[in-house]
């Protein structure tokens, strides 16, 4: 099964680079008023997908720290069961 993942990345990773290559123009982006830059079409669309999925991954990341904080405070609210004391058996005398 993990041959399969690994042959998934490789086959996403070699479409990935021939879209990039077959794809590598110039592109001129508007930034505000007269300002443009020239970038490359694949390096504009890899800043956009990562601009994209940085909020996702905060929200991800602040979900995790919340549940592990949560989890962390219910460990420490639970105290320790004591064991209940030993019963003393009827022929055996008292201290």
């Amino acid at each position: 099964m993990r041959f399969l993942t690994t042959l998934f990345w490789v086959l996403v990773a070699v479409l990935l680079t021939y879209f990039a290559t077959r794809n590598w123009s110039s592109v001129t982006i508007n930034l505000w008023d007269d300002i443009q830059a020239s970038i490359k079409l694949p390096l504009a669309l890899l800043i956009a997908f990562l601009l994209g999925l940085l909020p996702m991954w905060l929200r991800m990341r602040a979900r995790l720290w919340s549940a592990d904080r949560r989890i962390e405070a219910l460990e420490r609210q639970q105290a320790p069961v004591d064991a209940p004391p030993a019963l003393i058996a009827a022929d055996e005398p008292l201290p």
